[in-house]
């Protein structure tokens, strides 16, 4: 019922998204057939395009969800085109999830759509609605590291390997981060509508810096490392070991000196 008060035009998947797409799947291309003349670039731009679409993604079952929650608005915002660019921040949204990743090799959540809360009611549709975009990450992982627990790897060209595998990476960061109970992050919003009103006034001045809490715990070396060995043991529990992630951000820094030991492994 909700769906049918969105216009045909409101659903519209964007152009923006589509080229987004295009680039992942041609970038995408040249890894696996190694026509790119600089393998780290063609993976560079396909592991960038690739996150990007899931970022995309993650806003949109949001928004869907939120739609079907009984917030008709988010048709009119554009949030249902995948359109990057009619999010709340687009900055925040698309450019410093990237930044994060080239920094660190990390899937930090990026900013998130505007949701009319007011209209949705039960605590249960609230706790979807955040809950949606962290499990499409999950989703999305679980198709990145689909050949590595099939065991489905024969004939897949190493570079293309190492690029699924440090997608996977960025994946699996952002969903466990997303996940938090931290003001700001969808893992909070998820347990919010159960809190106390009183609670909630006195945690609500926190959710602007909920990100660049974690941002900076994660600089903290004891944390960053017990973080990045669960990291590790999730990822090798699905078939991906260190050293293809490694390979995988390795090439992706297309700009220093690549390792010697990933070259030859290919």
């Amino acid at each position: 019922m909700t769906t049918a008060l969105t216009r045909r035009s409101d659903r519209r998947i964007s152009p923006v998204f589509v080229g987004i797409l295009a680039v992942t799947a041609v970038t995408g291309w040249a890894t696996w057939t190694g026509f790119a003349e600089q393998p780290g670039l063609a993976v560079f731009l396909f592991v960038t395009a690739a996150w990007i679409v899931s970022l995309c993604l993650h806003e949109y079952a949001h928004a869907r969800t939120a739609l079907h929650s009984g917030d008709i608005s988010v048709g009119a915002k554009g949030y249902l085109t995948l359109n990057p660019l009619k999010y709340t921040h687009a900055l925040l949204s698309i450019v410093l999830p990237v930044i994060f990743v080239i920094m660190g090799g990390i899937g930090l959540p990026g900013g998130a759509v505007f949701i009319e809360r007011g209209r949705i009611r039960g605590r249960w549709r609230h706790s979807l609605i955040s809950a949606a975009g962290p499990l499409t990450n999950v989703l999305f992982a679980v198709v990145c590291t689909a050949p590595f627990w099939l065991d489905a790897l024969d004939g897949v060209p190493s570079d293309f390997r190492f690029a699924l595998a440090f997608l996977a990476l960025l994946q699996v960061t952002a969903a466990i981060l997303n996940f938090l109970p931290v003001p700001g992050l969808d893992g909070y919003g998820v347990i919010e509508p159960w809190l106390s009103q009183k609670v909630r006034r006195q945690v609500e001045p926190f959710a602007p810096f909920g990100l660049l809490f974690v941002f900076a715990l994660l600089w903290v070396p004891e944390v960053n490392g017990v973080f990045f060995d669960m990291i590790d043991a999730v990822l090798r529990g699905l078939g991906i070991s260190d050293f293809d992630t490694y390979c995988g951000y390795d090439l992706f820094r297309f700009w220093r000196d690549s390792n010697e030991l990933c070259s030859i492994s290919g």
